[in-house]
């Protein structure tokens, strides 16, 4: 990923404690957590920037986490956000997580400006644009899906995860963050992959609704087995978890040891 541009003015520098409802048992700091965090300082960078009644709603299409070192219960975490690639209607944003204990996360996700009234991706305009231009070079930034859907035939398992009232946030569809307590499901069930630095992926196809009957579908590829994620990948295991409706995949996730 991008390394920090720090120190840079246009780095969005913030702090906060690392709270009981953040960690697990151990006192790590949860991914779905971090990805709470990581969505927060976007909306205070918002605000801070004076952008966030211009520009209030924002979909993520992908969100990469890589847990280098865990952050433990109890620390201080300092979190940097700035824009790593734009376009006219998206952007990709860079967020590094540091716990003053040596813990760090670092993360990039891809997100989507959205209009209120259509709910479809909307123009950022030409003053919004200009700020997050000024820690990175990429302004033509494209679209390219990184993940492929798992089929039901060959799944190693498929385990129901209902969604709740809670986990529906205001596009009546269940939040990002969501997604990614069905990681920390799959790790506590397979202690093996929890070993750092770790890397998971996640991209949205579709919305997931309140009442549809969701399904994990999980794939696990040996060292070897295949190339479909890249011959920089083909010496390591990956899993791969499959959000699915029915017979559509509402995303996909990508586990592997860096």
């Amino acid at each position: 990923m991008m390394p920090v541009p720090d120190p840079h003015p246009d780095v969005f520098d913030i702090e906060w404690p690392l709270r009981v409802a953040d960690v697990d048992r151990e006192g790590r700091l949860k991914f779905d957590a971090a990805t709470r965090h990581i969505q927060d300082i976007g909306s205070d960078q918002l605000r801070e920037l004076g952008f966030q009644e211009t520009h209030p709603l924002w979909i993520v299409r992908r969100t990469m986490i890589d847990m280098i070192r865990p952050i433990e219960f109890q620390d201080i975490l300092r979190l940097r956000r700035w824009c790593s690639g734009t376009s006219n209607r998206w952007c990709e944003m860079r967020v590094r997580i540091d716990g003053r204990k040596g813990g760090l996360i670092e993360s990039e996700a891809f997100w989507i400006n959205i209009n209120r009234e259509t709910q479809g991706p909307a123009r950022i305009s030409d003053d919004f644009l200009e700020g997050l231009r000024r820690t990175t070079d990429v302004n033509r930034l494209r679209w390219k899906e990184y993940l492929s859907a798992g089929s039901r035939e060959d799944a190693d398992d498929i385990r129901e995860f209902p969604t709740r009232v809670s986990d529906i946030d205001i596009f009546d569809h269940m939040n990002n963050a969501v997604y990614w307590s069905v990681i920390e499901d799959y790790l506590h069930h397979h202690p093996d992959l929890a070993r750092y630095p770790l890397r998971v992926t996640i991209e949205h196809d579709a919305a997931v609704a309140l009442g549809d009957k969701m399904e994990i579908l999980s794939h696990t590829y040996p060292p070897g087995s295949t190339d479909k994620f890249g011959p920089e990948l083909t010496d390591r295991t990956v899993t791969t978890l499959t959000y699915a409706v029915g017979d559509e995949a509402k995303a996909v996730a990508a586990i592997f040891n860096l």
